[in-house]
Parts: C-alpha cells; sequence; structure tokens
C-alpha cells in the first residue's frame, strides 16, 4: 500500500483493528463511511481505560473515581468546545446525537412560535432534519417551506432569498448532505436568515468528519455533531448552542443534574449546560468522543478532507467508466460521498453482491427520501469514503460493480 498525498496511509490503517478482518471470505472494503466511521485503537483504549480504572458517576460524587471521571468529562467538553471554536464550553450540550439535538432545539421552539409563523428547510435534508420540525408544525400552527434544489445537487439559493419574509422564525440545512455530499453555501443561509431575524441550525454531522466548523465564524445559531461519524462511539453526540439562545429555551427533558433545587410546590433549573443533560449521561462516550477529536487532530482535518477529495475525484473517474452508471449529486463543492445507481438494476441488488465480495456500501434512501423522490428513484447505492480508506479498495469496488452487473444484465 502506496503513501498518498500527505498521509501515511498504510501507518493510519494500522489504527484500526477492524480493517484487518475478512467478510465472506474476502477482506474487508468499507465504504460506508457517511453511515459511521470505524474506530481506532486510540479511541477504543480510551473507553477500555474508563471501564477498567475510573467508571463512576460523574458531578456530585466526593470520592475519588467520581472526581475523576467529572474531570475527564469536561474535559472532553473543554476539547470540542475549542474544536468548534465555540465562545464557552457551557454552549456545547452532550446529547446521544444529532437527533437528540434536532429534536432538543425543535421541543425549545414549541413556547417561542406563532401559529402563521414560517420554519424553512432545504429539499435535501436527513429524516432527523424534518421530522421534528413537521411535529412541531402540528403543534404550533407554524409553516414548513422547503428551499428547493436543481439535478447538480445544489440548492437554489435565489429561491431561498425569495422564502424568506418577517414571518421566518427558523431556518434548518445541512452542512454537507448525507445522501448527495453536497456542501451547502451555510454563511450565506445564515447570513441571509439572520436579516430577517430568524434563527439558524446546521445539522453538522456529515461535514464534522471533513469541515472543521468554527461556529463563531459562521455565527450560526445552533449546530449538531454525533460522534460515530468521526471515529467516536455511538450513542453520544453535541448540540452547539448560542448562549442567549440556550438560555431562552426551556428545558428539554426533566430530571437529576438538570435541577438546581426542587420541592414538591416549585422546581428552579440549572445553568448551562447541566439545564439540558438530563440523567446519567453517557460518561464513557463523551471522553471517548474527546479521544476520537484528539486522533483526528493529530492527523489533521485539512490534511484529511485534502486526502479524501484525492479519492473522491478518483473514484469518480473510474465509475463513470462503467457503461449505464450515473452519479446523482454532481456538485462542483462535495465530500467524499458519491451516490450512483446502474441502468436496470435495483441498488439493493448491487449491494448484496458486493457485500458477497467483502464491500461494505449502503443501498436505499439514506433516510433522505425527498432527495429520491426529486430524482424519481426508489433510491441508491451509496459509497462514501474516510481517510483510511485507499485507492486500491476503490479499484476494488469498480471491479465489484462490474461483477454485480455482468450477474444481474
Amino acid at each position: 500500500m502506496t503513501k498518498v498525498s500527505s498521509l501515511d496511509v498504510a501507518l493510519i490503517r494500522k489504527d484500526f483493528p477492524i480493517l484487518d478482518r475478512e467478510v465472506n471470505g474476502n477482506p474487508l472494503v468499507y465504504l460506508d463511511n457517511a453511515a459511521t466511521s470505524q474506530t481506532p485503537r486510540q479511541v477504543i483504549d480510551a473507553i477500555v481505560d474508563y471501564y477498567s480504572n475510573y467508571n463512576a458517576n460523574i458531578h456530585r460524587g466526593v470520592h475519588t473515581l467520581s472526581q475523576e471521571a467529572t474531570d475527564k468529562y469536561e474535559q472532553a467538553r473543554i476539547k470540542i468546545q475549542k474544536h468548534f471554536n465555540a465562545a464557552h464550553s457551557h454552549e456545547i450540550i452532550f446529547t446521544s446525537g444529532t437527533t437528540h439535538s434536532i429534536n432538543l432545539v425543535a421541543n425549545g421552539f414549541t413556547s417561542i412560535l406563532q401559529k402563521g409563523d414560517e420554519l424553512l428547510v432545504s429539499a435535501m435534508e436527513h429524516h432527523s432534519n424534518i421530522v421534528p420540525w413537521q411535529m412541531l408544525c402540528e403543534r404550533t400552527g407554524a409553516l414548513l417551506k422547503v428551499i428547493p434544489m436543481n439535478e447538480e445537487g445544489d440548492l437554489i439559493l435565489e429561491e431561498y432569498h425569495k422564502l424568506l419574509s418577517a414571518k421566518t422564525k427558523m431556518v434548518f440545512c445541512n452542512h454537507v448532505s448525507n445522501a448527495l455530499g453536497t456542501i451547502n453555501n451555510i454563511k450565506e443561509i445564515i447570513d441571509a436568515a439572520h436579516g430577517f431575524g430568524a434563527a439558524v441550525l446546521i445539522d453538522g454531522a456529515q461535514a464534522a468528519p471533513h469541515i472543521q466548523a468554527d461556529v463563531q465564524d459562521l455565527n450560526v445559531d445552533f449546530y449538531t455533531v454525533s460522534a460515530h461519524k468521526m471515529c467516536g462511539p455511538t450513542g453520544v453526540g453535541i448540540l452547539y448552542g448560542k448562549e442567549e439562545w440556550l438560555n431562552r429555551l426551556p428545558p428539554y427533558q426533566g430530571g437529576g443534574e438538570m435541577i438546581a433545587e426542587v420541592t414538591f410546590e416549585k422546581t428552579t433549573y440549572a445553568d448551562l449546560p447541566h439545564k439540558f443533560e438530563a440523567g446519567t449521561p453517557n460518561i464513557c462516550g463523551g471522553i471517548a468522543f474527546g479521544a476520537a477529536l484528539d486522533y483526528m487532530n493529530n492527523i489533521g482535518i485539512a490534511e484529511i478532507a485534502s486526502y479524501e477529495n484525492e479519492l473522491l475525484q478518483y473514484a469518480t473517474e473510474r465509475l463513470l467508466t462503467i457503461e449505464g452508471l450515473r452519479i446523482y449529486g454532481t456538485s462542483k463543492n462535495k465530500t467524499s460521498v458519491i451516490s450512483f445507481n446502474i441502468d436496470g438494476i435495483h441498488p439493493y441488488d448491487i449491494g448484496s453482491i458486493l457485500d458477497k465480495l467483502g464491500i461494505a456500501v449502503r443501498t436505499g434512501h439514506h433516510c433522505a427520501q425527498p432527495i429520491m423522490d426529486f430524482y424519481k428513484i426508489p433510491g441508491t447505492v451509496r459509497a462514501s469514503f474516510s481517510f483510511y480508506n485507499t485507492k486500491e479498495e476503490i479499484n476494488a469496488l469498480v471491479e465489484g460493480i462490474k461483477r454485480a452487473k455482468a450477474m444481474l444484465s
């Protein structure tokens, strides 16, 4: 395996134990990174260390293990704050992931919206950035309007500007499309929304592995991330929220940790961030998320993005040599995701044959059914690349698709 760009990919691959396994008698070729990334040994070690050496509940314990766990957990919060350049560590709310984060904000806006208010959503959202807002509209009488997209998979921002008005209270959009890989111009989206006094939530789940968002520079109100897209564990993520917005929103859940004082007559709530962190959190997950950020930052987010772009270009060129293959999402600005179909063949059938060859891809609508409806297709095959993938693996993908096509045609 050769060194590509500035990354020693062969050395990096040694950090990921799962990449040594076989699937159906073939070496694993893992190309489903947009669904979840793999976990390096450094993060696995952090998880084992927690459960082996200082497993305890946090914040109120006076004993040594509790204090050690609290320190590690809050150190992870600070790592995340610095990575995304939040102004304060209490603007980082630990959640179970992006879906939880979005629901937290949508629930909070129930007390803010009135009948006839308008919310704008992009046409290329994951279901988790559509359904909570539809539920919010049902509760409040607000209206949901859609920012359209074009055939290339770019949002039509001219139409977005026309949709904005004094009635617009909230705009939500992904930073990167999970189905197409498109990198949206969120700075323009945020600035325009703020011109009408609207808040903006950006779903950063697909962007965070490839782009280091600076939330202060973006001036975004809310930004969401899931750890499992960034070499971290499942079941943990964060909501970044501007302090003034987090103070304005009511708590999402009631219970322990999020209170200041409880009597049967009245409860007062804790300050940020604990106001939104009811119950015992995923302590190990938060600590491991910090370890994952350390790992990726040690490699370099810019170096990762550069190498993944090289893989994207190489894979695009190779795949387009296959007759009858069409790529969906051809924006000039995209991350290392390729969604495609082959004429006359269902994507599930291609994915099933690739699996027999040890090649892991995603098939279906990728929780982005409106995109599939736009293209009038049932779904796609999606190959998504990470910094531990290689051109040799892309070659294996191409040969596997050719084999699948020959069997299914």
